[in-house]
């Protein structure tokens, strides 16, 4: 199999090169830095600056569309926000005009989301028959992302949509942020700590996007989260019981509000989703409990 990703140098994607290299695939990666990619990704991955460097003959099976700049790593200035949007919406249009003009398509698109689709969700329970509950920017750049990535339908294709919850790995993602303030001992909750945090084993994440891959009636959208989501607070305590630290020092909501401005939306709101079509599916998670999921992870943090 022939699998073409975007986004290979990221996190998940180096666990999908690393996960699909052991099965024999053939991969290529499009990355603005083609030369790293078989240092970062491994050996035998190709890495290539344009799509007109695979050729018309050299035959894909599926595109793997994870590219994307980090969207919690700074405050969404005009400059942010347009950055954001080019390197989702308007790299899928560059992707989907390059596979319209090639006679051989691949059978399958998977492309990223988050469950930020959803927006703040409250307290209710989201599942992939959820209509959005309130659109801020985040939302509105997971749903022009998903809307993108839905044309090509048009093309003949399979189009799957991975709505992701936070990632937990030991290498990077969301737990690198947390690592030192945890173990400083000022790790806590953020806010008042209520809010639903939906998260996802690495592994799992790995797993769910091959099984996607794997299963041909696979379509649409799919929440990528763990079965038991958990509140910030729970997290927080989790979290630092698995580093052997103290987690007893909040971050306030206005500080948070100040320090970050509308991007603070994405640690002080969350979404309670759960992967309903992945269960229907006959998918099975490997970490189902946050604490089994961080007692994996927690030697290597």
């Amino acid at each position: 199999m022939h699998i073409l990703l975007t986004g290979g140098t990221g996190l998940i994607g180096q666990h999908l090169c690393q996960f699909w290299r052991s099965k024999g695939y053939r991969l290529t990666v499009w990355s603005r830095r083609p030369d790293q990619v078989a240092k970062i990704c491994g050996s035998g991955v190709r890495g290539i600056a344009r799509l007109e460097d695979l050729a018309d003959d050299e035959a894909l099976d599926a595109v793997v569309n994870l590219a994307g700049a980090p969207i919690a790593d700074r405050p969404w200035t005009a400059a942010r926000r347009q950055l954001l949007w080019a390197s989702r919406i308007t790299l899928t249009e560059q992707l989907l005009a390059w596979l319209g003009s090639r006679e051989q398509r691949p059978e399958v698109l998977i492309s990223g989301s988050a469950v930020g689709w959803y927006g703040d969700g409250g307290e209710r329970e989201l599942t992939e028959a959820s209509q959005p509950v309130r659109e801020d920017f985040a939302s509105q750049l997971c749903i022009a992302w998903e809307e993108t990535a839905q044309r090509a339908q048009a093309l003949g294709m399979r189009v799957v949509l991975v709505r992701t919850g936070l990632v937990l790995a030991s290498d990077g993602g969301f737990l690198s942020r947390l690592r030192l303030p945890f173990k400083l001992g000022l790790g806590g909750p953020l806010g008042d700590g209520r809010q639903w945090m939906p998260w996802v084993h690495i592994d799992d994440q790995v797993a769910l996007i091959d099984f996607l891959l794997q299963h041909k009636d696979a379509s649409g959208p799919y929440n990528a989260c763990a079965p038991e989501p958990v509140r910030n607070r729970e997290f927080a305590r989790q979290l630092g019981r698995a580093l052997h630290r103290p987690a007893f020092m909040p971050m306030p909501r206005l500080l948070l509000k100040a320090g970050l401005g509308e991007l603070s939306v994405l640690l002080l709101g969350g979404q309670r989703a759960r992967p309903v079509r992945l269960l229907a599916a006959g998918f099975t998670f490997r970490f189902n409990d946050l604490q089994s999921a961080l007692g994996n992870l927690s030697s290597r943090l």
